[in-house]
Formats: structure tokens, C-alpha cells, sequence
């Protein structure tokens, strides 16, 4: 028999992919369910834990196919013009109905300011975030948004615990310090890192920081974008 050159990496990019897919049409089933039974189904426990844990596999293969393609260097920001409260009021949208099933309070707080990065990768670092943020919360998330030091900076706050001393960073990651053993958590966290280096500007270029305080006094993620 002779031997076949398989290369594995790109075999398991593709299932990742097609799982990702359906996955996506899985959500936006569970969506249309929760739309159409929402008196029965808005406040059941067991619907909202089955759409919150679709959604946080969907993220997980979102991240590994972004991760997969940065390793090919295959993945590059498209950069462009946003105005950045109506990109977090859409992106909210998405997440009410589960928020609101949970019990979970959301709001925005974002300047009148126009943004400049890729939409698709933002949204997925934020999708990334928002999900840790309700497995962590008590009951309030708060997305920001304002500009600082010449960068964008786009947060995401709870009123949970906040983040243990070990995960309080700022700057970017390197993949071979993280350390995988307490979950998917590092792999949100080093997705995020690298999209955030895709954003430059001259010399500048992203960043994310972890850190605790906010206006709940939990744990705050931010991402700053030249």
C-alpha cells in the first residue's frame, strides 16, 4: 500500500469548519424557537443552558479555525470604518434573548466615535467574551467603549468575582505560556491577543488587558486598537 501524504491539520480545519457551520444553524434554530415559544421556553433553565453551551463551542471553533489559519499565516485584519456604538448595540442584539432569559442585566456605554478594524474578528472576540462574562456574572454585563491614549479601547465588564491574580494581563500572549489545564478560557484569551495585534497603526499596534474594578468591581476585559 503506499503511503498517502495526509496532512492532518488541514483535514481537522475542515471538520472544524463544517461543525462550526452547523452549529451556526443550530443556533439560529434555537433562536427561532425561543422566538416562537418564548412564554414556555424564555425562562427554562434547560433551554438557556443548551444555548449558552451551542454558543460557547460555536466561539471555540471560530477561534480554532482563527488560530489554524494565524499558524498558516492566513489570517489578516480587514480594517474599516465603524461607527462603534451602533456595531456594540448590534452585536448585543444577538446575545438579549438569552441574557434576558438568564436574568442576566446588559447595557452600553459607548462614545459617539467612529473605530477602525475588522468586524468579523472583533465580533468574535467579543462573542468570546460576553460568553465568559455570563458564565461569570452575578446578573449585570456592561459593554464600552471610548477612546484613550489615541486607541480604541472596547470593554466588557461583570459583576463577578473578577479575574484571579494569574490572569490579570496586558499586553499581547505567546501561545507557549498559556496554560490549557483550567479550560477553554486561554484559548479565548490568546484569540483575542492576536486579533488585536492584527490591528496596527505606524508603530502602534492592539493590545488586550485584564484586569478587575469597572463600575461593578469584577472582572473587565479590554481590548485597545490604535
Amino acid at each position: 500500500m503506499n503511503d498517502q501524504n495526509i496532512d492532518f491539520s488541514m483535514v481537522l480545519a475542515s471538520a472544524v469548519h463544517d461543525m462550526k457551520n452547523s452549529l451556526g444553524m443550530l443556533l439560529n434554530s434555537l433562536d427561532e424557537l425561543r422566538g416562537e415559544h418564548e412564554e414556555s421556553l424564555g425562562e427554562s433553565s434547560r433551554f438557556n443552558t443548551l444555548q449558552y453551551e451551542a454558543e460557547r463551542m460555536h466561539n471555540d471553533l471560530v477561534q480554532l479555525l482563527g488560530i489554524y489559519r494565524l499558524g498558516e499565516n492566513n489570517l489578516s485584519a480587514h480594517i474599516e470604518e465603524h461607527f462603534v456604538p451602533d456595531f456594540l448595540s448590534e452585536h448585543l442584539a444577538r446575545h438579549t434573548p438569552l441574557l434576558q432569559g438568564l436574568g442576566i442585566d446588559v447595557s452600553v456605554e459607548a462614545e459617539d466615535i467612529n473605530g477602525f478594524f475588522d468586524e468579523d474578528l472583533l465580533t468574535g472576540v467579543l462573542n468570546n467574551t460576553i460568553n465568559n462574562a455570563i458564565r461569570y456574572t452575578r446578573s449585570k454585563i456592561r459593554l464600552t467603549a471610548g477612546e484613550r491614549d489615541g486607541y480604541l479601547v472596547i470593554g466588557v465588564e461583570d459583576d463577578g468575582k473578577g479575574y484571579p491574580d494569574s490572569m490579570q494581563h496586558t499586553g499581547t500572549l505567546n501561545f507557549k505560556s498559556l496554560d490549557f489545564k483550567s479550560g477553554s478560557t486561554s484559548l479565548g484569551l490568546f484569540f483575542a491577543s492576536s486579533v488585536a495585534k492584527l490591528h496596527s497603526e505606524g508603530d502602534r499596534s492592539g493590545s488586550i488587558k485584564l484586569h478587575n474594578g469597572g463600575s461593578f468591581g469584577g472582572g473587565v476585559f479590554e481590548i485597545w486598537l490604535p
